[in-house]
């Protein structure tokens, strides 16, 4: 008989894996399945912002803003290692939005989330400041304030990390096929995508975490009658090398109405996104189109000086967001907010829960909500506070917020073969815990191969055996964005010591066994 689990999650997002950990943290039996990597679809392709949305004020989405203000900070604290402050520079473009409702705008903004740490919002003149220079010489007025960066992807595994030392079962590269009820009971068959071989799971309660595949998983695999009011948008960005030297970011105004953001990016390149449009197809076969791209190429050469063409992209990456639909005209007007349906029998067994929308800036919010959901069909879920996933830190974010340089400095002592650079990019990877990774290191040879940009085996390892990394791709550009740095052959070398060493553990523990 299969083991029954309080709680049963579809998908390994940044929603799931945020949802497992919450669930797992107040003592409930979870397991969560994700047909791919972990963050491997939506997750990994937003603009990396922790931030309140600007642009949503326009659309009266006051209530999403404010819990998305009253969030950046406390994502910080749980994860200084991989958000940290942004300043952004807004110029103010005359015959777009007047000075006056830019003002407004982050007059409330500064004052509707609790800002505590982050510095409020100030103007500039940007025909002396350095944010000016990279400009077109038209651009005089600026107001700079205050958001936050994400390496999204790790976000979502440092959820699932700490949800599994929590005790949580997370099994990436397992597709979910079909759940019906049975006995009070979810009944679940699931796929390992690598082998082919099924096997049940049982739950008391499902939820349905899927992102863009929410609708498929409603209506081909749970057969439930939950209205799926999905409204599928894509969002592009791409990445040219770098437009700029200081270490502020750009928002800009479009004619259109949207905007569009010029991020320091990976320290030699500047992040340009993100559209807006509705898509329509398979989920996993979204790409930037040569539309997509030429608009933000042509929305960043109206500021910069200088030109941005297809031709200086080194990188594009694109995701479907899985927006409730509220009937709005366009896509970028769809509300971002998050809409949680609940299914369950009048005896109250069995309940599933489905996901439509979210933000990754409000995702820990919406793991409390849906969690409050589900506990009258999960009553221990009750038993812990709601307060406890924002008190303490994901794993290798256990030091102060403003104690980055310290933590470095304190790694470098420890690892003195490690170089300053390396150390830093290890430290804003993974924190206090590239103790765990280098433990036994004296040398840098023990760190084993270099496959290059400072890529090791150490590394790979770790990320093998703590992180559910198992392609070259998840760990070039889901664990670490060094994708931009190795070549075609030095991928193909990790690809094969990678396989080579899933065998190894394949071998070991059928040994063991």
């Amino acid at each position: 008989m299969a083991e029954v689990y309080d709680l049963a999650i579809i998908g390994g997002g940044i929603n799931g894996c945020g949802i497992a950990r919450d669930a797992a943290g107040r003592g409930c039996s979870v397991y969560l399945c994700e047909q791919n990597d972990l963050g491997s679809g939506t997750s990994s392709a937003s603009t990396k912002l922790i931030h309140g949305g600007l642009r949503y004020l326009e659309y009266y989405e006051f209530r999403l803003v404010r819990e998305a203000l009253q969030e950046r900070e406390v994502l910080w604290r749980m994860a200084p290692h991989i958000i940290w402050p942004l300043r952004f520079v807004l110029p103010h473009l005359p015959g777009l939005r007047p000075s006056w409702f830019l003002r407004m705008g982050l007059f409330l903004y500064d004052h509707l989330g609790g800002r505590e740490r982050l510095p409020g919002t100030r103007g500039l003149d940007l025909r002396h400041d350095p944010a000016g220079q990279p400009l077109k010489p038209g651009f005089a007025r600026a107001f700079e304030y205050s958001d936050c960066w994400v390496e999204d992807a790790r976000l979502v595994v440092l959820n699932a990390q700490d949800a599994a030392a929590r005790g949580a079962t997370i099994r990436t590269r397992t597709r979910f096929l079909t759940a019906t009820r049975t006995d009070g009971l979810w009944t679940m068959t699931v796929e390992d995508v690598r082998s082919g071989r099924r096997s049940t799971i049982r739950a008391r309660a499902l939820v349905n975490a899927a992102g863009p595949w929410v609708a498929n998983v409603l209506h081909q695999g749970v057969h439930a009658g939950v209205d799926a009011r999905i409204r599928l948008v894509q969002g592009s960005h791409i990445v040219v090398p770098k437009l700029f030297d200081h270490d502020r970011c750009y928002i800009f105004q479009n004619a259109d109405k949207r905007i569009v953001f010029a991020i320091p990016y990976e320290r030699d390149f500047t992040l340009i996104g993100t559209t807006d449009r509705d898509y329509h197809g398979d989920p996993a076969a979204v790409h930037a189109s040569e539309e997509e791209i030429a608009y933000l190429c042509a929305a960043a050469g109206e500021y910069f000086a200088k030109p941005v063409t297809p031709k200086d992209v080194v990188w594009t990456y694109s995701g479907v967001r899985p927006l409730y639909d509220d009937g709005a005209s366009t896509a970028q007007a769809a509300t971002r907010d998050y809409v949680l349906a609940v299914d369950a029998p009048q005896d109250g067994k069995a309940a599933l829960l489905s996901i439509f929308g979210g933000k990754i800036t409000t995702y820990r919010r919406l793991a409390d909500a849906a969690i409050a959901k589900l506990t009258p069909f999960l009553p221990k879920l009750g038993a812990v506070g709601s307060g406890w996933s924002s008190a303490t830190t994901l794993p290798g974010g256990d030091f102060p917020v403003e104690g980055f340089d310290a933590l470095v400095a304190s790694l470098r002592r420890e690892f003195p073969f490690v170089a300053p650079p390396h150390m830093q990019r290890l430290a804003r990877a993974y924190g206090t815990r590239v103790r765990t990774m280098l433990n036994g290191a004296t040398r840098a040879e023990d760190m084993g191969r270099d496959f290059g940009a400072t890529l090791t085996e150490a590394e790979v390892r770790y990320l093998m055996a703590e992180e559910w990394a198992e392609t070259a791709d998840d760990v070039l550009w889901r664990r670490s964005k060094l994708g931009l740095r190795l070549g075609r052959e030095q991928a193909e070398a990790l690809e094969a010591f990678m396989a080579e060493e899933r065998a190894r553990r394949t071998r070991a523990s059928d040994a063991a066994e």
